[in-house]
């Protein structure tokens, strides 16, 4: 039986692979009514996830309520493609990635007005700090989403709908996620992007030098002042990210209990608390937080944060938090313990 439907989303999902060619894609569906993933992770190559039965299983899939997600899979590295996610974005925003020689090889509209562009800047897998920096940097210039700015962040595959509520036309229509631009290719500025932001991120920071002071203290200053970088700060927050397989474990993360888990491990270690602000500051996703003024929710995060003789509250040995964070004492206060829901956005 003739089914244009599922023509039309082979066709969709044809032309998003072959401007972001890859030997191997993972595939994540995740139920929004209860932001839980269906049971497993799958890798396909472009030819398995372009063969009918499979597009049968993930449009049933869809159906029920799972949106279809994807990203390049290099194992522990990224696989050279950068997601930009661009909520209420301006038409002439890729038009101006465009100008500057960061043209994406992939754009989609996940819901009328909100995009999402794949800019490839290598054709060799990348290390994960590398790849989050050059992600941010590309969220900071074009206005996208910095809290979608991780290596391995998921974006949404064409053919299928977005089935977050808020999103459905006036009818009560799900939204399909359609390919509004694709060309394969390297963005003519990508040597340039990787440039600016490795030689932060690879070469070693050296320890700060401890605060001399009896105890710990907020008012403590470093002997030095703080020289760290934006990439730097990016480059140390999202290796305890890694450390800890926060995005495996908490989906999405609660980014203001990553905080106070960053700061304590880094207080541990004998950092002064001015350069545990600037990490949290350049590096923490989406910061500034709704917590009333940034300075403010720094120093109440750090005050949280000092090593506490409460063996409750201490790092395992492998540097992972052994307990929650204790419970807030007033509103805006990071919250308990992380908050699971569906790890992509728009």
């Amino acid at each position: 039986m003739f089914d244009r439907g599922l023509l039309l989303t082979r066709q969709a999902i044809r032309r998003q692979l072959t401007a972001m060619p890859h030997e191997l894609y993972l595939v994540r569906l995740i139920h929004y009514p209860t932001k839980r993933p269906f049971p497993g992770e799958r890798l396909w190559t472009a030819d398995q996830l372009t063969h009918l039965a499979t597009i049968r299983f993930l449009r049933a899939r869809n159906q029920q309520g799972c949106d279809i997600y994807l990203h390049p899979y290099a194992q522990d590295h990224n696989a050279g493609y950068i997601l930009v996610d661009l909520d209420d974005a301006d038409p002439s925003v890729i038009a101006a990635m465009s100008a500057h020689g960061h043209e994406p090889c992939v754009v989609l509209q996940t819901s009328p007005g909100h995009l999402q562009a794949w800019v490839q800047v290598s054709r060799d897998p990348l290390l994960p700090a590398l790849a989050t920096a050059i992600g941010i940097q590309l969220a900071r210039a074009y206005g996208g989403d910095r809290a979608s700015t991780d290596w391995r962040h998921l974006g949404r595959l064409a053919g299928f709908t977005n089935q977050k509520p808020q999103r459905r036309s006036t009818a009560g229509y799900a939204p399909w996620v359609k390919v509004v631009h694709s060309r394969p290719g390297l963005a003519r500025h990508a040597p340039q992007l990787l440039q600016s932001a490795m030689p932060p991120v690879c070469q070693p920071l050296p320890p700060p030098t401890p605060p001399r002071c009896a105890e710990p203290s907020l008012s403590c200053q470093p002997s030095a002042p703080c020289e760290i970088t934006a990439a730097q700060a990016t480059a140390i927050y999202q290796s305890w990210v890694q450390r800890w397989h926060i995005a495996e474990r908490f989906v999405p993360p609660d980014w203001s209990i990553v905080d106070l888990w960053v700061a304590r491990a880094l207080l541990a270690r004998a950092w002064p608390a001015a350069h545990v602000q600037t990490v949290l500051r350049l590096g923490s996703p989406l910061f500034p937080r709704r917590h009333g003024h940034p300075e403010d929710y720094l120093r109440r995060t750090l005050a949280r944060a000092f090593p506490s003789p409460d063996p409750a509250l201490c790092l395992l040995p492998d540097g992972t938090p052994s307990a929650p964070a204790p419970s807030p004492s007033a509103p805006g206060d990071p919250l308990p313990s992380p908050h699971p829901a569906a790890s992509s956005r728009r």
